[in-house]
């Protein structure tokens, strides 16, 4: 009788072994999932603990809210000069659809206005601080270049390759790649998305997966490296640049220009000042040598007629 109530109490361990490893987040490596009843399983963000939708991306805003936890962490063990100050990481303020709040504010109250990938658009002013409304990302410009030890591929393999890359591991449609170029070792991407329904993966949020990926830092729940594979052979991506264009320019005040070109101005006046100094010195030197060339002459004149 005993060794059939282990095989059975062993059997139950296994599934509930089993239950547990199958509640995670595919697509979120920072989700806590807990089973709450057989068959369902429920993911909550770490640091925002709103739930995820794991059968999709999750928005770039809560993935960067995520990453700020470790991030504080971190502090503690490394050296106050070991971290940068970037636009790029902050903590942000997310609405609870996941879009970025329009205005977005650090601990010390300077605040500032994105766009709806998060990416700065304005000058960082303090609290009064007004955005009026989040600002679209319409075109995403996506720039990499692979080894050049890799060999050179067939342009048309090289955008199908990419194309699926992003259907089946970001769930972003085709539509929304407007165009693959390929000059080697360069590769140009770029994500139109003027409207998107509510159902449709934001190509913001594929771009900042794929950054993560490139980068050896996968959200993916595996956190496997990026593999991806041109007609069979292995693309080995190098380097990676991403532009955001919004459907409105960008609101950045002109102190910066306004002090780029006085300091231009400056410049030029100063360099004509010194050019125009340095002419009538010489001018002067020149005057000054005639004069004594002319006198010089005039009193060997003189000397000569009084012989």
């Amino acid at each position: 009788m005993e060794p059939l109530f282990g095989a059975v109490l062993g059997l139950i361990l296994a599934v509930a072994s089993t239950a547990h490893e199958s509640c995670t987040c595919a697509t979120n490596k920072w989700a806590v999932c807990a089973q709450d009843s057989p068959g369902n399983c429920t993911c909550r963000l770490v640091g925002s603990d709103h739930p995820v939708d794991c059968s999709t991306l999750t928005s770039k805003c809560f993935l960067m809210k995520a990453e700020m936890l470790p991030l504080k962490e971190k502090r503690l063990w490394r050296p106050p000069h070991g971290l940068s100050d970037s636009d790029g990481i902050y903590n942000p303020d997310c609405e609870d659809s996941g879009d970025f709040k329009a205005r977005q504010c650090n601990q010390s109250s300077t605040c500032w206005c994105v766009d709806t990938a998060g990416v700065r658009r304005t000058e960082k002013g303090d609290s009064s601080l007004s955005c009026s409304e989040l600002v679209r990302t319409r075109w995403i410009y996506i720039e990499l270049t692979h080894k050049r030890s890799s060999s050179a591929f067939a342009a048309p393999d090289m955008a199908k390759a990419l194309t699926q890359l992003f259907e089946s591991r970001y769930k972003l449609h085709p539509k929304y790649i407007a165009a693959i170029k390929y000059d080697p070792p360069l590769i140009q991407i770029r994500l139109d998305q003027k409207k998107k329904p509510r159902w449709d993966v934001d190509i913001a949020d594929a771009a900042y997966y794929f950054e993560k990926d490139v980068n050896n830092e996968s959200v993916f729940h595996s956190n496997s490296k990026l593999t991806v594979s041109v007609n069979g052979d292995a693309l080995a991506i190098e380097k990676l640049w991403i532009y955001y264009v919004d459907e409105k320019p960008p609101e950045f005040c002109m102190r910066q220009l306004a002090a780029g070109i006085s300091a231009v101005v400056t410049v030029v006046v100063l360099t004509a000042g010194i050019g125009i100094a340095v002419l009538l010195i010489l001018r002067w030197l020149h005057s000054r040598k005639y004069k004594k060339f002319e006198s010089k002459e005039m009193r060997e004149i003189k000397a000569t007629s009084l012989e």
